[in-house]
């Protein structure tokens, strides 16, 4: 994230978040009227935190090991030729798998946005991408960290096979229910709608609010500021794991960081077993988080450590230029005291 000091209302259609000691702000769109501070939005990548808390919990129970080959859980799955990879490297993103291919993107002509695929799929086609001639070699596991959600799609699946039960159900009965997310869902797989209040989204003259969640446990979740911010408070303080499982939320692994993982801004390994970002702000504060976008939105929710200070955001960019400035001004404004 370097230095950055636009305004996010030039190229946000609509802007909503909360901030600080968790004061609701709402923002001003000059075409379509305001937005409310309970809006909900689609959180996109932040709902790895809520995957990999998962099954960290289940590690907890005994019922993964997370040093585990992921192979052992799921051998119609994953091929012989990935079968060290372990639990640990899903979640910290040094397994080696291969990146997505096959989901849905501009390619898919009108209404792509609309388009599914389903979490296996998603996984098999990876693979089988992998198999294609001039693909390369994958990194020997452990060795590097590269962003990738092929990982989370495997959490996922690896979550619903131990328990026997789907990753809905898992979601809402260890962390939405209690710790009361009232406006946080994980829609199913052909529910496209978002409830009210949200703004309306578009990729440039496309309106695409209602999509397709195929992200699953990826991507798809649907939530508030305000339920972000009670969620990543609640992990942050262990009020969902016990202490062995709660050290490996900010344990990032020591090693390189892939010249493709740009999603790392400091460009050193910055994904942690529990699925948290670390960054290192301007004012040299280091925050743990994570962003997410989802067409038409780009959402993120970041903390001190300590608490002290923390903001959740969602933004309704434009498309029409990068969001990462955009979203370093508002990161940067909320942790300017902290130093």
């Amino acid at each position: 994230m370097g230095s950055a000091q636009p305004s996010t209302r030039s190229r946000c259609r609509r802007c909503t978040g909360q901030g600080g000691g968790g004061r609701s702000s709402d923002a001003l769109d000059r075409d379509r009227g305001e937005v409310s501070g309970d809006a909900h939005f689609r959180i996109g990548s932040v709902t790895k935190i809520f995957t990999s808390t998962i099954v960290l919990e289940l590690a907890a129970e005994h019922r993964i090991a997370i040093d585990a080959p992921v192979r052992r859980y799921l051998p119609d799955l994953i091929p012989a030729a990935y079968g060290t990879v372990t639990v640990r490297e899903l979640l910290d993103h040094t397994s080696g798998l291969p990146a997505p291919a096959g989901v849905p993107g501009p390619a898919d002509g009108p209404g792509w946005w609309r388009k599914s695929v389903s979490p296996r799929d998603v996984v098999r086609n990876a693979f089988a991408a992998a198999e294609s001639p001039g693909a390369g070699q994958p990194p020997k596991p452990g060795s590097v960290q590269q962003y990738n959600g092929v990982n989370t799609f495997v959490a996922g699946l690896l979550v619903e096979k131990v328990t026997g039960r789907t990753f809905k159900d898992e979601l809402t009965r260890r962390i939405i229910r209690p710790l009361g997310l009232r406006n946080t869902s994980l829609p199913s797989s052909d529910d496209m709608s978002i409830p009210a209040p949200h703004a309306r989204v578009y990729i440039g003259t496309d309106e695409v609010t209602e999509q397709s969640p195929w992200a699953w446990a990826e991507g798809g979740m649907i939530s508030t500021a305000a339920d972000l911010d009670r969620f990543l408070t609640a992990l942050f303080r262990g009020r969902l794991l016990p202490p062995a499982q709660q050290e490996l939320v900010f344990a990032v692994p020591d090693v390189p960081n892939a010249p493709t993982n740009t999603n790392c801004i400091n460009k050193t390994s910055c994904f942690s077993v529990g699925g948290l970002m670390r960054a290192t702000l301007d004012n040299g504060v280091t925050v743990w988080g994570k962003t997410g976008s989802m067409p038409g939105w780009t959402n993120g929710v970041f903390a001190t450590r300590d608490l002290k200070r923390r903001v959740a955001y969602s933004l309704n960019p434009t498309g029409t230029a990068s969001e990462r400035p955009y979203v370093m001004a508002v990161v940067n404004s909320a942790f300017r005291s902290a130093s």
